[in-house]
């Protein structure tokens, strides 16, 4: 509908417009009676030319523009009048007398507004008499083929998709734009050049004050009511439905009334810098008067760069309205209504904390204690306390919560009095809010957590479970704006871990990552937690990407984070028996534990460490906080829950150091507690089935049922690990044949999957038995094992070797008779055994047995 500045006469027409060029360029003689209709910069002018052009090759008379009242016409000639919209009465009434002749040919091109009463009743006649053709924008097609015409444009369809969405399809500008592309071409524009901005100018000069008002309006980009532009125009709603009338026909907005993104640029920036922030100053002031959501109009101004011009008031109550879903926006905007001059507050300490910003969170908190109102005060000091125990300072976040004195924060003081070993919190009952605040879903969880713990010490693990996975639900419909000094989720995931309910533990923690409970800060705590289930079952690999994925931002850890990370760091390793990556990573682990000072939930990561240590020969430095773990569980009466799992570990790191009677003692505490839960007595009898290993005893119905109650209960490497042990440890080759295949399926192969050597002409199965059990049950020799770890740390033959100042050929038959003497079908069995043969060697690990126990 425009003409195109590269080939004259060449244009881009809609049905419409080609099918009245098709009949005219058929009978330029004939009958023409048309009204085009279109909003500016639709293609009117360029259709009229177009029809001049062809009746003047044809050698029809062509005039231009609306005679006088009374001025003769020929009949035979054609008659184009642009801008119709814009003639007075008469001379529109001159026209209309032409077209009822049905003499004369006539076209006549108006913009749809505005319509007095004599354009109207042209228009009228015109499609009664002849045809109406309505000129609309580019389709995405037409705008494709509009560019086609450019040779340097046409190469680029990538480029269709840009100039279309920034245009909205007016031909107009689609044209300005293809023309700015061609002068500044780019790889992949973002924006439209400013020379193409520039252009806009004129159009928008052109425009009354109210109509450059409202455009700037429109250009907040947010839905605008008529009854707001009213506030903010000064208009009646029948004044304001033609304002936004008048601009659609001006080409600068569309039908759906909203600016076109080029056109929005224009109008944002070429509009006067005073102009601009009174309007967009008087709708975020209105938006506040009348209740409404500011935080879409200042976040579209974010995306244009001019939300400095939003009032401090405005940009406080975006923040606020953003802190639910976007803590770092709503920081970022709170931040900047300070600078703006707008007081700090502790919702801002809060949006900072959410964020993850503990620094800052706790620089403002601390500011705020010192010099904010008294309630403000209160909850800076939560805010504070919160992001302390991130830190492992649960002792100075006590005191905060104490003395910011709210039933959530009497609550989250006694979960911290209880993790750092202090038995008086079991005895405080639940306290309803001083200042008679509601029992709200945070308060209620608070109290929640505060029984759930206190059941974990002195009560039931069913107890503090229900308590806790309550507690977390009740967090899931609003929990992105809590927050908190630990989840409920986490808590519950621990306590689930600690008495063997990983199916429950995935579960709680999977819904709180998915309601974004506690916002980012907590984000990274569930996914080291989900991550921990993983190792525990087995799955090192799964293990291995979600703790990446927790460090992926590159963001540093909280110390309570840091230690979980590195002990699962350490935990992968040792599964893996990836020797490498233990030494690598246990100066890291050390610091971390050095960081935050030992609690009741981090006794989990500190049993994970001491069996790496242990492996590693340098338990002695963890010691004094294994001391301090166990005097914090003495303090608390030693309850059963959190002392398990820490008793396994002892046990296991006593196994690797060689410490016989610190092994016993650890299994007599786990048989002492056998029937606090189903969870103990598995890991009682697995325990005492492990040491009777140890010793050479192994009765193979035992230990698969020790093997698997440790499966069932969600410790899956250690089922099959312990089957493995007991299998290259037994003289009886079919013991050794079963507990094989059962270490195979625990650790999730199929069963019946035999390897081994297979008889021979003239031998018989028991001789190849024999021939299997014997080796097996001596062990691995000590250059056996060198072979082993260097194989699983992926070097070559050759590598081998080259390290050990033997052949290559050599290390080929150590590993062949290995594989032989374990009995595996195939290189991946013979790597999963070897990962369980060296991550359990000890001083002792050549097979000697354990002296026995003393009698007790």
């Amino acid at each position: 509908m425009i003409m195109n500045d590269v080939g004259a006469s060449t244009l881009v027409l809609g049905r419409g417009p080609k099918a009245l060029l098709d009949r005219v360029t058929e009978d330029p003689t004939g009958p023409l009676t048309v009204g085009l209709s279109g909003p500016a910069g639709h293609g009117k002018t360029a259709l009229l030319t177009e029809l001049a052009r062809t009746h003047q090759r044809a050698g029809v008379t062509v005039r231009t523009g609306a005679p006088d009242p009374g001025e003769p016409i020929d009949p035979a000639t054609l008659l184009l009048v642009d801008d119709a919209h814009l003639l007075d009465d008469d001379r529109l009434a001159a026209l209309l007398r032409l077209a009822a002749t049905r003499d004369h040919r006539l076209v006549v091109a108006h913009r749809p507004w505005p319509r007095s009463a004599a354009l109207t009743e042209l228009a009228d006649a015109l499609r009664r008499d002849g045809q109406a053709v309505l000129l609309t924008p580019f389709t995405r097609e037409q705008t494709a083929a509009h560019l086609a015409t450019a040779p340097e444009l046409a190469r680029r369809a990538d480029l269709v998709d840009f100039v279309h969405t920034q245009t909205g399809g007016v031909p107009r500008d689609v044209e300005r734009l293809a023309r700015g592309l061609r002068a500044a071409p780019t790889d992949a524009p973002t924006e439209a050049p400013r020379s193409v901005i520039v252009e806009f100018l004129p159009d928008l000069e052109a425009q009354p004050a109210d109509i450059r008002r409202l455009l700037l309006a429109l250009a907040a980009g947010v839905p605008l009511p008529v009854s707001l532009l009213g506030a903010l125009l000064g208009r009646e709603p029948e004044a304001v439905d033609e304002l936004i009338a008048t601009t659609r026909a001006a080409g600068l907005i569309g039908a759906d009334g909203r600016l076109a993104p080029i056109v929005r640029r224009a109008v944002t920036a070429l509009s006067p810098a005073a102009d601009r922030n009174a309007v967009w100053r008087r709708l975020g002031e209105l938006q506040l008067a009348r209740g409404g959501a500011v935080l879409p109009l200042v976040r579209s101004l974010l995306g244009l760069g001019m939300a400095g011009d939003c009032p401090p008031s405005t940009l406080a109550a975006a923040a606020q309205e953003a802190l639910a879903d976007e803590p770092a926006l709503a920081a970022d905007l709170f931040a900047a209504a300070t600078v703006a001059g707008h007081p700090a507050s502790a919702r801002q300490a809060l949006a900072t904390a959410l964020a993850g910003n503990l620094d800052d969170a706790l620089r403002l908190a601390d500011r705020l204690l010192a010099t904010a109102d008294p309630s403000d005060r209160a909850r800076a000091a939560a805010v504070a306390a919160s992001a302390l125990a991130h830190r492992g300072q649960v002792g100075r976040s006590v005191e905060l919560f104490t003395w910011s004195g709210s039933a959530s924060a009497v609550a989250f003081a006694t979960v911290g009095k209880l993790a750092t070993g202090d038995l008086t919190a079991v005895a405080a009952p639940p306290v309803d809010d001083p200042r008679g605040a509601p029992p709200t879903l945070h308060a209620s969880a608070a109290r929640l957590m505060a029984e759930g713990v206190r059941e974990s010490v002195v009560g039931t693990p069913t107890a503090a479970l229900s308590a806790l996975v309550q507690a977390a639900a009740l967090l899931e419909p609003d929990g992105r704006a809590a927050l908190l000094p630990d989840s409920p989720a986490a808590l519950a995931a621990l306590t689930a871990v600690h008495c063997g309910e990983l199916d429950i533990a995935e579960r709680v923690l999977h819904r709180a990552q998915a309601a974004g409970v506690g916002g980012p800060l907590l984000a990274r705590r569930h996914r080291l937690l989900q991550a921990w289930i993983l190792m525990v079952r087995g799955q090192t690999l799964a293990a291995a990407e979600r703790l990446a994925s927790v460090t992926a931002d590159g963001r540093p850890l909280e110390s309570r984070d840091l230690l979980f990370a590195a002990a699962l760091r350490m935990g992968i390793g040792r599964r893996t028996s990836d020797l490498g990556a233990l030494k690598r990573g246990w100066g890291q682990a050390l610091e971390a534990v050095v960081r935050h000072p030992v609690d009741l939930f981090t006794l989990l990561p500190l049993g994970e460490l001491a069996i790496a240590g242990a492996r590693l020969g340098d338990l002695a430095r963890l010691e004094p906080y294994l001391r301090e773990g166990w005097a914090l569980l003495g303090r608390l009466d030693t309850p059963a829950l959190w002392s398990v799992p820490l008793h396994w570990s002892g046990l296991h790191a006593a196994i690797l150091t060689d410490e016989p009677t610190a092994a016993d003692d650890h299994v007599a505490a786990l048989l002492a507690v056998a029937d606090h839960s189903r969870y103990a007595a598995v890991v009682a009898a697995a325990a005492e089935s492990w040491v009777e290993v140890l010793r050479g005893v192994v009765d193979p119905v035992r230990v698969q049922a020790a093997a698997r109650g440790l499966h069932d209960t969600g410790l899956c490497w250690d089922g099959a690990r312990l089957a493995g042990q007991a299998a290259i440890r037994t003289a009886d080759r079919r013991a050794m044949t079963t507990l094989l295949e059962c270490a195979r399926v625990l650790q999730g192969r199929p069963a019946g999957v035999t390897g081994g050597p297979r008889p021979t002409p003239g031998e018989s199965t028991t001789q190849v038995a024999d021939a299997i059990a014997g080796p097996a049950q001596q062990g691995l020799s000590d250059r056996e094992y060198e072979v082993a770890e260097l194989v699983l740390a992926g070097l070559t033959y050759r590598e081998i070797g080259a390290r050990l100042f033997i052949s290559a050929k050599t290390v080929e038959h150590h590993v062949a008779r290995m594989r032989n003497r374990l009995n595996c079908a195939n290189r991946a069995e013979l790597l999963a055994l070897l990962r369980t043969v060296v991550a359990d060697r000890a001083s002792n690990a050549a097979g000697q047995p354990w002296p026995q126990r003393s009698a007790r």
